[in-house]
Formats: C-alpha cells, structure tokens, sequence
C-alpha cells in the first residue's frame, strides 16, 4: 500500500471520529465533514511530492486553502489522540511516518 493511500485511510479516518462526535447524526457524515474529506483526498492525490511527501503539517508547500486547513487542523487536533485508543496500529505507523 503506498503512502498516498494510508494518508486517505487516515484522513477519513480521523473525519469519521471528529464528525460521530461533534456533528451526530444518522447519515454517514454530514455535509460539511464530506467536503472536507473530498478535498483532503483531492489535495493528497495530487500531491506534488507523491509517495515522498512528508506529512501535511511538516511541508514546505501548502496546498490547502486557509478555510480548509484551520478545518483540518480542528479535525487532526480531535481525531488523532483517539486514534490511539480506536487503531492503535494506525495511530504508531502514522506517528512514525
């Protein structure tokens, strides 16, 4: 699996936390946390380093609008200390990567 591809996992991971606990509702996600995740998957897609890209927070080039990225931030900042408690082998292979 390449490293484009667990980032995606994360992400949506992370957005399925943050939504279930902040916005509950009988849908999937709701409608604000599944753009959110549309445009995070886009941005990693065409990430300009591809499968050498660091993690989002350490590079150089931003390509998140600001909107999006204080939404992403919130989002990060909420899902990954539960990811501990929920996938703990996600949360060390994404700590260490």
């Amino acid at each position: 699996m390449g490293k484009i591809h667990r980032e995606k996992r994360i992400v949506a991971d992370m957005i399925r936390f943050y939504c279930d606990k902040k916005h509950p509702q009988k849908k999937d996600l709701c409608k604000h946390c599944s753009n959110l995740l549309d445009y995070a998957h886009k941005r990693l897609e065409n990430c300009p380093y591809g499968e050498k890209k660091t993690s989002c927070r350490r590079c150089l080039t931003h390509c998140y609008n600001p909107d999006m990225r204080m939404a992403i931030k919130r989002v990060m900042g909420y899902g990954a200390p539960r990811m501990f408690f929920y996938k703990p082998a996600e949360w060390i292979k994404h700590l260490f990567s």
